[in-house]
């Protein structure tokens, strides 16, 4: 205790003779900092005088902390889009250069994790570990660094894999009207891809918080949530921060890109993108055009999607795979932004509403559908069996619609008629429940070669499920030469054929369980008398 006072004379002298040293060594620094000053604030944008150096999708930060992107340089002022809610800027406030541009981290630490277009969480999982951050805006890889769609991506779907296959690198648009099941295929097509090795990232753009929470419990309910991100805006959400969701997302995916994986990325929705551009466009005072629409309307879509690709094995042999979904109003595929998105797209996947109510789900048009680039990529056992179902397919829903008028009709045609019911039994598909490959190809096979004409149309789904069973158990070397790629023989088809009418139920089986014996049941002409 006595020394205790000496002790902090001695610690007092040290803190002294420390703080002269550091002010004799001390050599300050001049630094510049811009800063400008709020003129205006509206409804998700700003008005700044001021920051005469400062760049294109630059990050500026409010006396309030809040964030926002230099969107327009004009010559006496700057249009910022705000980033966050504009409560809390006022007039008059300093803006100051943050000295990078818009940016959002990547990595393996996103994955599983729930994050907003600026990269910042939403899941109360604590921050993100982030391998580095790059901008949001990002060059779309050269063409000479791009190689040809040659490997599918398979969604589980039955009519998609067959009818409008999709292949890794591929930008397939799924289009149709509102509740029709456009996100229900997004996500079966995410779900499919567990145990595959391809990485998922679903943005939601302006959609209700709502629905938003469901995707994520859904991933997280069929494990999907540990190969995928989700980035999420919601419609509260500011329209800047809506608009750059999608590229944030596409930054995200083309990390992994560049090391070599494959990425399926889902846009839902871009109508929602583009009116979030049109009110931020109209608020800056830009030039509008048709419907109101900025000018460069195409062009903030046409850049998005054009960094959806397949790199060459030098480049790293990676792929981004685009699912874009666009909302249609009464079917109106001419409409202006499903149209721009239909030019841009390697093919498009169109719902129908009458689909829908019918009960036929997924309710997938084929006759309107079209991969353009998809069937380079499909396994050879999906060619000789589906080849030409599609157009089959696609005549049967023209002849069931005439046959309607009561038009005497030919035995043929019933027959295509009568095949072409069943054809629609087995494309049909609950959602969460994907059907791999060798399965899907033995169901379309009894279907397409007509095995199925004798059974009631009621009775599909079951003979489908035997059919399934009965593949993976009996037929094991077929199924993984389906799997490597190799195409099936004329061998192959009559093991198909033998296996398939081994599963189904036989018709005169059939009648004997389900009809009584004639001596027992009372007759028609003894209750007469």
């Amino acid at each position: 205790m006595r020394n205790e006072p000496h002790n902090l004379k001695a610690l007092a002298s040290e803190t002294a003779a420390a703080f002269d040293r550091a002010l004799a060594e001390y050599r300050p620094v001049p630094r510049v900092r811009e800063v400008g000053i709020v003129m205006s604030v509206g409804a998700g944008v700003a008005r700044v005088s001021g920051l005469p150096n400062v760049q294109a999708e630059e990050l500026v930060r409010f006396e309030s902390g809040r964030l926002g992107m230099a969107f327009n340089l004009d010559r006496d002022e700057l249009g910022v889009v705000l980033l966050d809610e504009c409560e809390g800027i006022d007039a008059g406030e300093e803006v100051a250069r943050t000295g990078r541009v818009m940016d959002v981290p990547v990595g393996a630490g996103l994955l599983g994790r729930v994050v907003d277009a600026a990269g910042r969480p939403l899941d109360e999982a604590g921050p993100i570990a982030a391998d580095e951050r790059r901008p949001v805006e990002r060059p779309a890889p050269p063409i000479i660094d791009r190689a040809p769609v040659a490997t599918p991506l398979e969604t589980g779907i039955k009519v998609v894999d067959a009818l409008i296959p999709i292949g890794r690198g591929q930008r397939e648009l799924i289009v149709g009207d509102r509740q029709t099941g456009k996100t229900a295929i997004a996500l079966d097509a995410i779900i499919n891809q567990r145990g595959s090795g391809v990485l998922c990232i679903y943005c939601a753009i302006g959609q209700r918080g709502a629905a938003v929470a469901r995707v994520v419990a859904e991933l997280r309910d069929h494990e999907a949530m540990d190969y995928s991100v989700v980035v999420a805006t919601t419609g509260e959400d500011a329209a800047g921060l809506q608009f750059i969701a999608p590229y944030a997302a596409t930054t995200m995916a083309e990390h992994f890109m560049e090391q070599g994986r494959d990425v399926l990325v889902v846009y839902d929705d871009l109508e929602h993108h583009a009116r979030a551009y049109r009110e931020v466009s109209l608020l800056l005072r830009r030039p509008p055009g048709r419907e109101a629409y900025p000018g460069d309307i195409f062009y903030i879509h046409s850049r998005l999607l054009e960094r959806a690709t397949h790199l060459r094995q030098e480049k790293g042999g990676g792929s981004i795979t685009a699912l874009p979904i666009v909302e249609t109003q009464a079917q109106n595929l001419a409409a202006y932004i499903p149209t721009n998105l239909i030019s841009i797209t390697d093919g498009q996947i169109a719902l129908s509403p009458d689909l829908f109510q019918k009960g036929v789900v997924p309710a997938v048009d084929v006759g309107t559908s079209v991969s353009r680039v998809g069937g380079k990529a499909q396994l050879p056992a999906y060619r000789a069996v589906a080849g030409d179902l599609k157009l089959a397919y696609a005549q049967f829903e023209e002849l069931e619609r005439f046959s309607r008028y009561g038009t005497r009709l030919e035995e043929s045609v019933k027959k295509r008629l009568e095949r072409g019911r069943r054809v629609r039994e087995v494309l049909k598909q609950r959602q969460f429940q994907p059907i791999p490959t060798v399965e899907q190809i033995a169901v379309l096979f009894a279907a397409a070669d007509g095995l199925l004409d004798n059974l009631p149309v009621e009775d599909v789904a079951a003979a489908e499920v035997a059919i399934r069973e009965a593949v993976t158990r009996n037929l094991p070397d077929l199924s993984k030469r389906i799997t490597d790629g190799e195409k099936i023989t004329d061998a192959d088809h009559e093991a198909l054929r033998r296996m398939i009418a081994q599963a189904l139920p036989k018709p005169n089986d059939a009648e004997a369980d389900n009809t009584e014996p004639e001596a027992d049941a009372p007759s028609a002409n003894a209750d007469d008398r």
